[in-house]
């Protein structure tokens, strides 16, 4: 559920280069057993798929319908659509320099710390 990750980032700062794709979709999974086992994880997932429509509303400021509708099936976005969505707030056409620069600067900090 990364789209989930991308939309409960910072507010201003949920960005997308031009060539992404953003895929919001229902919870899935697969399960044998017994009856009551399966019963156990269908009731599971039902919830998970609630608290995520409830997230996916809080985060984007979407309807629950608008989110549950979408959410129904894979449903696959442009960055520009993920924006008017409320996934994302930008799309950037190259990362910033900063955000290259962090990204180094953290990666030696965490071999050295090693």
């Amino acid at each position: 559920m990364a789209s989930l990750l991308l939309a409960a980032g910072a507010k201003g700062q949920r960005r997308s280069l031009p060539n992404a794709t953003v895929m919001i979709h229902q919870p899935s999974g697969g399960y044998s057993g017994q009856a009551k086992d399966i019963t156990i994880h269908t009731k599971q997932i039902v919830r998970v798929w609630d608290a995520l429509n409830e997230l996916y509303v809080k985060h984007t400021g979407q309807p629950l319908d608008v989110v549950a509708n979408n959410m129904d099936r894979d449903h696959f976005m442009t960055p520009e659509e993920a924006k008017a969505f409320g996934i994302i707030d930008e799309v950037i056409d190259e990362r910033p320099l900063e955000l290259v620069k962090d990204a180094v600067g953290n990666e030696s900090k965490d071999k050295s710390s090693s």
